[in-house]
């Protein structure tokens, strides 16, 4: 059920004694994770936390990756298992935060450190986990080019060369034919 679908219900809230809104509202709260957190970073937190979060998060990433740089039998289907996960975490960052600039930076970051070149054929031919892997980093680098031209022009400066390197990356890989299948621009 939906507030807008029901007027009668939010003129009564919102006729509601102070103390018993804000009992009903901590209740709400109260149920959603997300939400929580999210009040917790406007109302107690700063930019120096935002900052904060952000560098926790790039070492989450490296230290995750890390583990794939050193081993010589990197396979696509662990890596995008290990990058769903990582996406994930920067996901809920923003959803948390809702800094935009903040979620392109962590975009990028994660998917210019991601290994993109495999050893192919190591899994039964039913699944290719190659093509798998492919798809979703070329619909994620699309979502991030998309919030990337949503910033503003001096925000997307910073950014250029990040964004830039992340485009080379995947059209001097093996992804060039699904990115341009997709759509994916090769340069800015």
């Amino acid at each position: 059920m939906k507030l807008s679908e029901h007027k009668d219900l939010k003129v009564e809230i919102l006729a509601l004694p102070p103390k018993e809104k804000d009992k009903l509202l901590l209740r709400l709260v109260a149920k959603d994770k997300v939400l929580t957190e999210h009040l917790h970073f406007l109302l107690l937190e700063d930019e120096s936390n935002l900052r904060d979060r952000v560098s926790n998060i790039k070492e989450l990433i490296l230290q995750n990756l890390k583990g794939f740089k050193s081993a010589k039998n990197v396979n696509s289907k662990d890596v995008l298992a290990n990058l769903r996960k990582l996406a994930k975490a920067v996901n809920h960052n923003f959803r948390v935060t809702k800094a935009s600039f903040e979620d392109v930076e962590l975009r990028l970051f994660l998917y210019n450190n991601t290994i993109t070149d495999f050893k192919s054929g190591l899994f039964s031919s039913y699944k290719n986990y190659d093509e798998l892997f492919a798809k979703f980093f070329i619909k994620s680098t699309l979502i991030t080019f998309r919030k990337f031209g949503k910033l503003h022009e001096d925000l997307q400066f910073d950014l250029r060369d990040e964004m830039s390197n992340l485009l080379e990356k995947i059209f001097t890989g093996n992804m060039a034919k699904i990115a341009r299948e997709l759509g994916l621009p090769e340069e800015l």
